[in-house]
């Protein structure tokens, strides 16, 4: 059966039926948890793009905005969330076992937790102060999502191509200065759009940070800022947590998860050799397309 359009202009999937003409027309868009096509979509770019300086989150909104279906569940959203976060610890496994066994007697490896916490605090303090605002306000955006974007991609080719040269190689040692002014960048991250992994990057070689060191410093600041990213959500929504369509939700999660660790695994590798500037064109790219949508009215 083809598919059909809904009163809002929203395309219905294969298979619905079309508002009778005696009902009441409503605006309701299609939940991605009730639709296992979307569910798949929602994983696969979670995975794909949490961990590239290109804005995951960004990439969700538009697909939600365009694509005619609303935000992801929050149970949904937290759990490809999770998948994602999985997907990094499974990668890093060896590295954070042997920092945190060894972190009692080895201060190298206690100075990279205390680097790390240190990157994290600015986000808490923002996220706790602002997380109302950017949830209900930037997030309903879709203009704002696609310029971050485009500028987002601008500075990374700057930066990739006019960045000083690095003088710090391991991402378990830089100086503590550093480890505190990129997690103030992170903030910025903030915005939808804007990325996480972009801010940080982008911060980190403008820091001197060696372009394979600033992705894995990156990779080890998510780990406590996503956790309590998610972790918040939960305790805020906790009465929205919904379960019922766990095969969807379980769908969202493995794709999440699987993507995320292959992304992770040739992000190291290509920014060695390459560096970011497929990023910044990517984003400049997929910003364009939204915008110019945006302006005629999709």
């Amino acid at each position: 059966m083809p598919c059909c359009r809904n009163t809002c202009g929203v395309i219905a999937p294969p298979g619905s039926t079309p508002p009778s003409p005696n009902r009441p027309r409503t605006c309701e868009r299609p939940d991605p948890v009730d639709h296992l096509g979307i569910s798949a979509l929602l994983g696969l770019l979670e995975g794909l793009t949490e961990f590239l300086p290109v804005s995951s989150t960004g990439h969700l909104l538009l697909a939600s905005h365009f694509l005619g279906f609303d935000s992801a569940g929050k149970t949904f959203e937290v759990v490809i969330q999770l998948g994602a976060v999985l997907a990094l610890m499974t990668v890093y496994a060896a590295k954070l076992w042997q920092v945190f066994s060894t972190a009692h007697r080895d201060p190298a490896s206690l100075r990279f937790i205390i680097s790390i916490l240190l990157a994290f605090l600015p986000a808490v303090v923002v996220g706790v102060l602002a997380h109302d605002f950017i949830k209900r306000v930037l997030f309903e955006t879709p203009m704002l999502i696609a310029v971050m974007l485009i500028l987002g991609g601008v500075l990374l080719l700057f930066v990739d191509r006019l960045a000083p040269p690095p003088e710090d190689f391991d991402a378990s040692a830089l100086p503590l200065r550093k480890a505190l002014l990129i997690g103030c960048a992170q903030c910025l991250a903030m915005i939808p759009g804007v990325s996480r992994s972009g801010a940080t990057i982008v911060s980190a070689l403008f820091l001197k940070v060696e372009k394979r060191a600033a992705a894995e410093f990156s990779f080890f600041l998510s780990l406590p800022t996503m956790a309590a990213a998610v972790g918040y959500d939960l305790l805020k929504s906790r009465d929205m947590l919904d379960f019922s369509a766990w095969s969807q939700i379980a769908v969202g999660f493995v794709l999440a998860f699987v993507t995320g660790v292959v992304v992770v695994k040739w992000l190291l590798g290509y920014v060695s050799k390459h560096g970011y500037a497929l990023f910044g064109w990517w984003r400049i790219i997929i910003g364009s397309v939204a915008l110019v949508a945006l302006l005629l009215g999709r």
